[in-house]
């Protein structure tokens, strides 16, 4: 997903707005290859060895959190309130100028429950990468990632969702790729009212809302939008509670 931040200036802060700009859901390739999250519960075979976690998704009304791009200076301040609400998330995490800066944050995320997974290391769009390309801006965001808390990602989300066949091959990696159905397209307006709004308005059960805390309107509208799903009896888990009791397989494009 597209990430920087207003203060950003030059050719870095060229880029990223380019990126934004240029956001889409993911148009190219693997159509037939995505999975929605009732399909994959109703797929799981009856010994599963996916996890329910703290909520059953076939019986309850489910809703997943997801933050790309992370983490930032605004991270903490976001943890803060998922922590007083109770409510897990799942961070798709960016190596360059992200987890190499806020390492701690990153160790937080994971101490607390929270999903921790891949956002490519440089934001790069796959699609435009090779095969090796594509390992490497993944493998580096693994390898940082294990190194600060003891485990490897099993979820990758490609840059502003661009996937096709190539991109597939994360499979190899252990890397499902997830896409989402709600977007406040908070790269393009710090108004956490109608940030909240526009999340309350495509949210529907088995949704996977996307958000990115490095913008400055994202995590004043975060109380708003759980107390209000909450009042709408929506149980907020991780993407890994909303596939169980299937487990996230390699390779596969998960998309409401």
């Amino acid at each position: 997903m597209p990430y920087g931040k207003r203060s950003l200036r030059g050719s870095r802060g060229a880029v990223i707005l380019t990126a934004a700009l240029a956001l889409l859901p993911a148009l190219s390739g693997c159509a037939d290859d995505r999975t929605a999250p009732k399909d994959a519960r109703a797929e799981a075979p009856v010994d599963a060895g996916g996890r329910f976690g703290s909520v059953d998704c076939r019986l309850a009304k489910c809703i997943a959190l997801t933050f790309d791009a992370d983490p930032g200076e605004d991270t903490p301040h976001l943890l803060d309130t998922l922590k007083k609400e109770n409510v897990p998330a799942t961070f798709f995490l960016l190596g360059k100028n992200h987890v190499k800066k806020y390492p701690k944050v990153v160790k937080r995320i994971a101490d607390e429950g929270h999903e921790v997974a891949n956002h490519t290391w440089t934001h790069s769009i796959l699609t435009d990468l090779s095969g090796d390309e594509i390992r490497d801006e993944l493998e580096r965001t693994q390898g940082a990632i294990a190194e600060l808390t003891g485990r490897r990602s099993t979820l990758m989300r490609p840059p502003q969702g661009r996937t096709d066949d190539k991109v597939t091959t994360t499979k190899e990696l252990g890397l499902s790729q997830v896409l989402w159905s709600v977007t406040a397209k908070d790269y393009k307006t710090n108004d956490s009212k109608l940030i909240e709004q526009r999340d309350l308005d495509q949210a529907t059960p088995d949704g996977i809302i996307l958000l990115h805390d490095i913008y400055k309107g994202t995590v004043p509208a975060m109380p708003g939008i759980i107390d209000k799903l909450k009042a709408r009896e929506y149980t907020f888990v991780t993407v890994p509670q909303l596939l169980a009791p299937a487990a996230p397989e390699p390779g596969p494009v998960y998309k409401p």
